[in-house]
């Protein structure tokens, strides 16, 4: 492990001394660091597959799988703030305590607080029909008596910004095409602030995702500063698909969203830490991060 750290840190060292030779050297500089971690890279396959063959076939198959089953069966969703999420962090306090990892402690830290509340879309035109959201996280609420607007659906941020006259007053359905989700999550994070920017009173996105099986995914949002802040939620791809071709055909779209997100003062929780103290470098520290023990309110 060691080994290896020392290894990384000697190709950041290497990148950063290539800066301004000529580029054949640089070159040079990154096969030979190539070749060097490969070489040491493959010295450690006899334990990767000691591990693998454990995991696999060995004592701790299915073991992963059984464990992370249990947790989140025990305590199923694990928003930032809420009571599950204290559970969770106890729960995992304790299997570390159990499983003989060192110095097992929780740090205190706060976190946001976020709730989302009741939450419902109906198409009222031009039919009835029940739209299933999930609300984005940090997104406000709708008034008690909710939001009802006609739509305008857009494919991206530039088709937006060209019928900016057409959004004011209305719900912005967002019908972006999936093509990575790096690529694609931009209309999650920042497409509510997009729509406020042209008068929108409320965004809903279309899931990041490839697939669907007429259920949304939710996910964080961030509101930019001095923009007003409007209700912002995810819908199916298929509910997305459906309205799109409806506009397609000029057929006017009316929705009814109530949504009742509030967020609050920020929670106390706290980062859980433990260490596995080595046998040949006892004094010696690796910091590995795990993060999110947290999740969605609806995973």
């Amino acid at each position: 492990m060691n080994s290896v750290l020392g290894t990384f840190l000697a190709i950041l060292f290497a990148i950063s001394s290539a800066a301004g030779r000529p580029t054949n050297e640089v070159k040079s500089i990154h096969e030979q660091t190539v070749k060097d971690t490969s070489k040491e890279i493959a010295a450690y396959s006899n334990i990767a597959m000691d591990i693998i063959n454990l995991a696999v076939n060995g004592n701790a198959q299915n073991r992963s799988y059984n464990r992370l089953a249990e947790f989140v069966d025990s305590i199923g969703n694990r928003i930032s703030g809420s009571g599950n999420l204290d559970q969770a962090i106890k729960y995992m306090y304790s299997a570390l305590k159990e499983n003989g990892l060192e110095n097992v402690h929780l740090e205190p830290v706060k976190v946001p607080h976020w709730v989302r509340g009741q939450e419902s879309a109906v198409m009222l035109e031009p039919r009835n029909h029940t739209i299933a959201i999930l609300g984005l996280g940090s997104s406000v609420g709708t008034p008690p008596e909710g939001i009802t607007a006609e739509v305008l659906v857009v494919q991206s941020f530039d088709e937006l910004h060209q019928r900016a006259q057409e959004a004011k007053g209305k719900i912005v359905v967002f019908n972006e095409q999936f093509v990575s989700y790096g690529e694609t999550v931009k209309y999650r994070e920042f497409g509510a602030s997009e729509a406020a920017k042209v008068g929108a009173v409320a965004s809903l996105i279309r899931s990041v995702t490839p697939f669907s099986i007429n259920s949304p995914h939710t996910g964080q949002q961030d509101y930019q500063a001095d923009v007003i802040k409007i209700p912002a939620a995810c819908i199916t791809i298929e509910d997305a698909e459906m309205m799109a071709r409806m506009a397609r055909r000029n057929i006017r779209i009316v929705l009814h969203l109530m949504m009742g997100a509030q967020t609050y003062p920020d929670a106390l929780s706290y980062n859980t830490v433990a260490e596995i103290v080595g046998s040949q470098f006892p004094k010696q520290v690796s910091v590995i991060p795990i993060q999110e023990l947290n999740s969605s309110s609806h995973v």
